[in-house]
């Protein structure tokens, strides 16, 4: 999953939910569930997501919405396996911004 999020040093539960098309309480619910998102939250307690945790949101959405795993699937998956499954994802999404690059390209001939 390519997102198309401005790079920026925090990014609102709104963002993020827009980005992923999915509810803000889902990212709610995915940050009290996964130790690995770690927001942090501002003067009046909103969840500020850094680029690491955007990464981390990805690889859970990944895992839950996009292979079908359960919730304690994907933390036991995350757990046993978290570096080798962040690069391979990493590399995925590398190769889907790389093909989406050149589609424009294709498109643009």
């Amino acid at each position: 999953m390519h997102l198309n999020l401005p790079e920026k040093r925090y990014y609102s539960i709104g963002e993020l939910a827009k980005a992923f098309d999915v509810n803000a309480s889902l990212i709610r619910f995915w940050d009290k569930e996964f130790d690995i998102l770690k927001p942090k939250k501002n003067a009046k307690g909103n969840r500020m997501f850094t680029p690491d945790d955007v990464k981390n949101l990805q690889l859970i959405y990944h895992l839950v919405k996009e292979r079908g795993f359960t919730l304690e699937g994907a933390k036991t998956h995350l757990k046993e396996g978290q570096k080798k499954t962040l690069d391979k994802f990493e590399i995925i999404s590398k190769l889907e911004g790389i093909k989406a690059q050149l589609v424009q390209i294709k498109e643009g001939l």
